[in-house]
């Protein structure tokens, strides 16, 4: 399983090794050893010129010992300091043992060449803007024609967050040390960060947001029942699709059948039926505005092809106060509290309809997606699935995932509904809901990966996403034999 630290979480990090027995110097000696084994992947160093931009910090102190495993084995490299020497008492101690050894170091870089060039200058915490020294510093590195590895996070770019300075530096690659920061997943900081590798120090994994994956003996890829029947795997209630919006009805109903749903009830317009029907034979319909046997169903989705209107609002409400859980999506998405739910819910905006239900700027929801969706799924007492490149699942205890399956193929509108669809019918048969929906939100994205693998990605509808179900399943079950 994959970590991501936030930015609290990392000054956590120092205090924990201690605690472990493992000081700074440790740590900082544990990064730099991982450092030059990644480097050594990555290049044929005895072939390389490598320059190390080493920072007055910690990062700076990784610089340090990942210049002295360099020169130790033979390579050429140069250690430079462009903005002083280092102040971290690890970092300087580190520095003593790489002059023992008799290595030197540079304080003026730009008369400086190399074939790879790498930014120990600030890592994580870095604070923006960034000083004219380090802008000038970074617009030099960028403009250089060199391989650009950065030390856990571009300088220039927030770990928390997408914010990234003007002048930030644009990394080939990224080395991240222990555990992926925000940033990685959050734009126009993500694309920063150029092709990323996971440097482990030895340390127990402790964040609470993870990189979302699937069991290959989750509930949601294995479909198994003794003496089973359609009601083994749960009866799902769709609030769906209007006269004029029968094709989301159909997108999520075919999502859910695809994905294991035992039986489906689609609740919508009568004049929606004969859409839905032609491709989805197996559902069951109900014309009725409420949702009076509600308990009957194993869970409930809706808003798929429905306005956000009064008649949507009071079905919401109904639905609150009941107890199966209770998906809510496009319409049914509004400005509201779910504190007096009586009932799980899982909300699935993009980031406009997030805006609109917090009151905030899409960009600074953007900007901020992993705090954003955390902070009202806590305070809310919700699941928030916040969709969109690296959609961000928030979990009302604090936890949560980043999904990093997917790609621009699903950037079109009725993609979200086919999700709505495998999400009930994965919740119907899950005691987890947490598995449930990251599982969910996985193996959409993989149906588009796996689409990508032979196909142009524009090419892509929606429609078609329902029919490589069956193989993202696969594959994950495949994992696990």
């Amino acid at each position: 399983m994959l970590y991501i630290y936030k930015g609290e979480e990392i000054k956590k990090i120092d205090r924990q090794a201690e605690s472990l027995g493992m000081d700074s110097f440790t740590l900082m000696e544990a990064a730099g050893s991982g450092l030059f084994r990644q480097l050594t992947d990555d290049f044929e160093t005895s072939k390389q010129c490598f320059l190390i931009l080493a920072g007055k910090g910690n990062n700076g102190g990784d610089g340090i010992v990942l210049a002295r495993y360099l020169k130790t084995a033979g390579a050429s490299c140069t250690l430079c300091f462009p903005a002083g020497l280092p102040k971290t008492e690890p970092a300087r101690r580190h520095l003593d043992y790489y002059e023992a050894l008799g290595y030197s170091y540079e304080t003026e870089p730009f008369n400086l060449t190399a074939t790879v060039m790498i930014d120990a200058l600030l890592g994580a915490g870095t604070s923006l803007p960034l000083s004219t020294e380090m802008k000038n510093l970074c617009v030099w590195l960028n403009s250089q024609k060199a391989e650009r590895v950065s030390i856990d996070v571009p300088t220039g770019a927030s770990t928390d967050t997408g914010n990234c300075d003007s002048s930030v530096i644009h990394a080939h690659k990224t080395y991240i040390v222990h555990g992926y920061k925000p940033s990685r997943f959050l734009y126009p900081a993500a694309s920063c960060y150029g092709e990323p590798s996971l440097i482990e120090i030895g340390l127990p994994q402790t964040a609470r947001w993870t990189i979302s994956t699937v069991s290959a003996t989750s509930p949601s890829v294995q479909f198994k029942g003794s003496n089973a029947h359609k009601g083994t795997f749960g009866h799902g209630l769709l609030i769906a699709g209007t006269k004029s919006m029968p094709g989301s009805a159909a997108l999520a109903a075919l999502g859910c059948v695809s994905s294991g749903a035992g039986k489906l009830t689609v609740q919508t317009a009568e004049e929606a039926v004969s859409v839905i029907a032609s491709h989805v034979p197996e559902a069951m319909y109900d014309f009725h505005t409420g949702v009076e046997d509600a308990h009957s169903f194993s869970a409930i989705a809706a808003g798929c092809g429905r306005p956000a209107d009064d008649a949507m609002e009071d079905i919401v409400q109904q639905l609150l106060q009941q107890e199966k859980p209770v998906i809510l999506d496009a319409g049914a998405l509004a400005p509201r509290s779910y504190k007096a739910a009586k009932c799980s819910v899982i909300v699935t905006p993009h980031p406009g309809e997030f805006a609109r239900m917090t009151g905030k700027q899409t960009k600074d929801i953007q900007l901020n997606r992993i705090q954003e969706a955390s902070q009202y799924a806590v305070e809310q007492g919700v699941t928030v699935v916040l969709k969109g490149e690296y959609t961000v699942i928030a979990f009302s205890d604090g936890s949560g995932v980043v999904n990093t399956t997917g790609n621009e193929g699903l950037s079109k509108g009725g993609s979200g509904d086919t999700l709505t669809g495998i999400l009930l019918a994965l919740l119907m048969r899950h005691s987890s809901l947490e598995e449930a929906v990251k599982d969910a939100v996985y193996l959409h994205g993989l149906c588009a990966d796996i689409w990508k693998r032979n196909r142009p990605a524009q090419a892509l509808r929606p429609f078609n996403l329902h029919d490589w179900i069956p193989a993202a399943i696969s594959e994950q079950k495949e994992r696990g034999d």
